[in-house]
């Protein structure tokens, strides 16, 4: 199903963006670049953390790594992609940038849980893969979550992801963020 795959460089990870970054965002009004690049500048424009605009940008980076299609969760699929994501970064940053990544996904379950009204604003492809990565969290899993180093960045980044789905709309290019990116990276 997956690709395993490290990046090695911050070359690679932006090459990675750029060749597979026009792929369609199952089946939403954008691609996954546009997406990845809308949901890092929405953060920033909030003030985020340096740390948390660079989790931003790269929180779907797992995507690009398996192969199974724009119909994966209609297919029934989890293709766990933030921990793919993780994965591919290996140690090469910071756990305050990997880890709102690997809990982007928790974010959008915790937040069915305890917000009236989320679910129903989530859209339709967000709304089936959250079927397979697991439904709405409990209350035993939603205050182990909130208990997380880094979960509530984590839920700021699920609030841009959700929202970074417009099409057409201007944002920074990427290459705007290679210099934070590079900083982080080790």
């Amino acid at each position: 199903m997956t690709r395993m795959q490290t990046l090695s460089s911050v070359d690679e990870v932006f090459a990675l963006l750029e060749s597979g970054g026009a792929e369609a965002y199952f089946g939403e009004p954008v691609t996954v670049l546009e997406h990845c690049l809308q949901a890092a500048c929405f953060v920033q424009r909030e003030g985020a953390e340096s740390t948390l605009i660079a989790a931003a940008l790269l929180h779907d980076l797992g995507h690009l790594l398996h192969r199974e299609g724009e119909d994966v969760a209609a297919r029934g699929l989890d293709t766990q992609h933030e921990e793919l994501g993780v994965t591919a970064l290996g140690d090469h940053l910071p756990a305050s940038v990997l880890d709102p990544i690997r809990l982007h996904v928790a974010a959008k379950r915790y937040l069915c849980s305890a917000e009236p009204g989320y679910l129903a604003a989530l859209s339709p492809s967000s709304v089936e893969s959250l079927a397979l990565q697991g439904g709405p969290m409990s209350a035993a899993e939603s205050e182990t979550f909130l208990a997380l180093p880094y979960a509530r960045q984590a839920l700021t980044l699920r609030r841009a992801d959700d929202a970074a789905k417009v099409r057409g709309l201007e944002v920074p290019r990427l290459d705007a963020y290679r210099e934070l990116i590079a900083s982080f990276w080790r």
